[in-house]
């Protein structure tokens, strides 16, 4: 069951547009997050800076939604929720808490800019067992396929017009910031895709365990 409402997390990469025609009628579909989150210290800390730019270059997305670490982005059937879940738990008792380095800032030009992550590698192998175990789950049609984020970063701010990329990169290219937490869980967030906020799904906590160990409890063995 979904458990709290938050403002809408807008993904850290420029999403296409989603083609359902060819859909199941009747069946509810949802689009979804999986994040890693910063403690509140830190989100603090980033939304001063997210605030900063929306003040300066008056990009919404800016100040739209809270820090995050995106994994995956996708749209899926309700029903295949369960099984998503089950796997997604599976995924994360085998894995172990990570610590996030956050440095200086990077961008995609000439959209996106975005807080550096120098940690890259155990967010990648994070994403490369996810999508190992998941992409079938994840894959609504050959139109609709799960988008998997290899190249970790937390967004500033995405959308931009060509004037505030510009400015706004001529001046965060020479600002610095340094920021770390652990990240001991990823969040599943969901939302109806005629919806703006995403709800969180469940919380899959980091436990190091072994293979065989997360298979006997899933299993109730």
């Amino acid at each position: 069951m979904a458990k709290q409402l938050l403002a809408t997390p807008p993904p850290s990469f420029k999403p296409k547009e989603r083609d359902l025609s060819n859909t199941t009628p009747g069946y509810k579909i949802y689009e979804y997050l999986l994040v890693l989150n910063p403690h509140e210290t830190l989100k603090d800390k980033i939304m001063q800076v997210k605030q900063y730019f929306f003040d300066t270059y008056k990009n919404p997305s800016a100040v739209y939604g809270k820090p995050h670490v995106t994994l995956a982005n996708f749209v899926q059937y309700a029903l295949m929720e369960e099984r998503l879940v089950n796997r997604l738990q599976a995924v994360a008792m085998a894995f172990p808490p990570i610590k996030i380095e956050l440095k200086d800032y990077g961008s995609f030009p000439s959209h996106t800019i975005y807080i550096n992550i120098t940690s890259k590698v155990p967010v990648q192998t994070l994403v490369k067992n996810i999508r190992a175990e998941t992409q079938r789950l994840m894959k609504l049609n050959d139109d609709n396929k799960p988008h998997f984020i290899m190249e970790p970063h937390l967004t500033i701010a995405r959308k931009l017009q060509p004037w505030q990329y510009e400015k706004g990169w001529l001046e965060f290219s020479n600002l610095h910031f340094t920021g770390r937490f652990i990240a001991d869980a990823m969040l599943l967030l969901r939302r109806p895709l005629d919806e703006m906020k995403y709800q969180i799904v469940q919380r899959f906590e980091f436990k190091n365990l072994p293979i065989a160990t997360v298979q006997g409890d899933l299993f109730g063995l």
